[in-house]
This record gives structure tokens, C-alpha cells and sequence, in this order.
């Protein structure tokens, strides 16, 4: 504590690559942990964070991987550090209101969109690259459940690069909320929204941009209206040969629904629910289509980064 019986404000531990980095103004990439923690098995998840962060490096950009170690905000980690994510069972996932409990009482655990975006914002780093974004939930008229990511992103000045929003979730309401909110969409080279496991989720987005350039002249843009700290939202498709069968996607969703329903699955509960019977009935189709999600939007990420970083310089 300090002299006046406050806590000071945490410090943000930057990895000495990402601090070089920053201080260079090269460009820098945020990468989220709950996918190695919580979203793929082990140990294909460890292979998967060296990959991500191989993809920034090969683009010319610097990984920041993001995590709380012992109480610590962790900006970009070691070999060890990321091993350890990926191995201990016991880490807690992390969302941005889990983030002062985490860090007074010292523990462990693996940053969600909100909790990434966040920390990263406050370390400087502009552009973060994801799978998908969490959004408004089927039922919210009954369970009025939203997506922290939503209303974190209202109020941080981050670019995300993501496939969407979960199709898991209502896809038409969770754009409506993000207009609402005042985030904007880009689609990146398409007019319709993705719908993370599908290309097109069968809703429209209002503008297109084509280039990592075309997106960095946006943040420039944003920030010379000097208006509200929202995020940018980049929707890049995952590529039409590398998307799960539609049919399929929408036959095992409704199996899925219906199942979580007659199980009584509700709250928190639920995504993870859905995301695993996805997984298992659609024999890992689903899980590829992710990964080729975000191997896409870890690499225009790292591309947006570097056409960032140029403006900056």
C-alpha cells in the first residue's frame, strides 16, 4: 500500500520483445490466451500459441500473447510462461471484470476478448487479432444475456480483427447492439458479416474495406474525430473452402439447442456447451473451421499492424 493507505495501480509486465517493440513503434499484435487455456485440447493447444505468434513474426510484427501470471497483467510471454498457460488445468478465464479480483488476490488465468482488449489498450498496442467475438445470446428477451466483449469494446480504442460473432449466438441482434453501442464493423473484403464456423452468417455489414491499408486509414480516421474510445471491428470470413458444411452447421446447432434445453443448460453454461456438442457431433469439422478462422485473423491482424506502425513512424 502506499503512504495513504491506497493499493497502487497495478504495473503491466511487457515481455522484453514487446517492450522493444513498443518503444520502436514497430508493429504489435495482441493475442488472446483463453484459446490456448480453455479452447483447444491438450497439447495441440501449445502448438497452436506457437503458431499464432510464428504467423505475427513471419507478417513482420511482434506477438503479444496476454495473460495474468501470480497477480500479474502479462503483455506478450516467454517459452515457459506460454507452457505453462497451456498445461495448468487450474487457470481461471478472465474476463474485464475479473481482472481487479484476479490481480489482488494473485491469481492465474487466461484473458477472455474483453480481458485482452483491455490490458492491451493500456499497453499501447492498437491492433488484436481473435477467433470471434461474444455478442447478444438466443433468448435474450427471456435471459437477457449479452457478451461482456460488447461493452468493453464500446468504450476501448483497439482494432479487433475476429470471424464474426459466434453462430452460436443471435447474430442479427448482436450487430444491432453493436451500432447501438457506436462500434464499427468493417467487413473485410465482403459485404456480408461472417458467422465464425461460416462465411456468411446471412446478415449484411454497412462498409467493405480491401487492403491492411484501407483499414489502418479507418484508425487514423477514428482517431482524428477525436470522438468517443470505442474499438474498430474487422470481420475477415474464414475462407469458403476452410468454413464447416452450412447444412451441417445448421442441422448440429439445432441438435445442440435442443439439447442444452432439455439438459436444462442455462447462463455461463451454455457457450461452452454448445461449442463442445458442435466439436463432438460434427467430428472436430467445427474446431478446424476455427482454427482457420483465426490463423486468417492473426495474419491481417499482423498485416493491419505493419500498415499501422508505418503511419506512426
Amino acid at each position: 500500500m502506499t503512504t495513504d493507505g491506497s493499493v497502487p495501480a497495478p504495473a503491466l509486465a511487457f515481455s522484453e520483445e514487446v517492450a522493444d517493440a513498443l518503444a520502436r513503434r514497430a508493429p504489435v499484435v495482441a493475442l488472446e490466451s483463453t484459446i490456448i487455456a480453455h479452447g483447444l485440447p491438450r497439447p495441440r493447444n501449445l502448438q497452436v500459441a506457437g503458431e499464432l505468434e510464428q504467423i505475427v513474426r513471419d507478417a513482420g510484427a511482434v506477438p503479444a500473447t496476454v495473460a495474468v501470471l501470480d497477480g500479474v497483467p502479462r503483455i506478450g510471454l516467454d517459452k515457459g510462461q506460454v507452457e505453462r498457460v497451456a498445461q495448468d488445468p487450474a487457470l481461471r478465464k478472465l474476463g474485464f471484470r475479473d481482472l481487479a479480483p484476479a490481480l489482488a488476490s494473485g491469481a492465474c488465468g487466461a484473458t477472455t476478448v474483453s480481458g485482452t482488449a483491455f490490458l492491451a489498450a493500456r499497453a499501447g498496442i492498437r491492433v488484436f487479432g481473435t477467433g470471434g467475438l461474444g455478442g447478444v445470446h438466443r433468448g435474450w428477451t427471456e435471459v437477457q444475456d449479452e457478451s461482456a466483449d460488447l461493452g468493453l469494446l464500446a468504450r476501448t480504442r483497439i482494432t479487433v480483427v475476429c470471424a464474426g460473432v459466434k453462430s452460436i449466438l443471435d447474430v442479427p441482434a448482436t450487430l444491432q447492439r453493436l451500432e447501438t453501442l457506436g462500434v464499427g464493423v468493417l467487413g473485410y473484403g465482403t459485404d456480408r458479416f461472417p458467422g465464425f464456423y461460416l462465411t456468411d452468417s446471412g446478415e449484411p455489414v454497412d462498409w467493405t474495406v480491401g487492403t491492411p491499408g484501407e483499414v489502418a486509414a479507418a484508425m487514423a480516421a477514428q482517431d482524428a474525430l477525436d470522438g468517443l474510445e470505442s474499438a474498430l471491428v474487422v470481420a475477415n470470413p474464414v475462407p469458403r473452402e476452410r468454413q464447416l458444411d452450412p447444412e451441417q452447421h445448421d442441422r448440429v446447432l439445432a441438435e445442440a439447442l435442443a439439447a442444452a434445453d432439455r439438459e436444462g443448460i442455462t447462463g455461463q453454461a451454455v457457450t461452452p456447451f454448445l461449442l463442445a456438442y458442435l466439436t463432438e457431433h460434427t467430428a472436430g469439422a467445427s474446431l478446424e473451421a476455427n482454427l482457420a478462422a483465426v490463423r486468417g485473423n492473426v495474419a491481417l491482424a499482423a498485416a493491419i499492424a505493419v500498415q499501422w506502425s508505418r503511419r506512426a513512424a
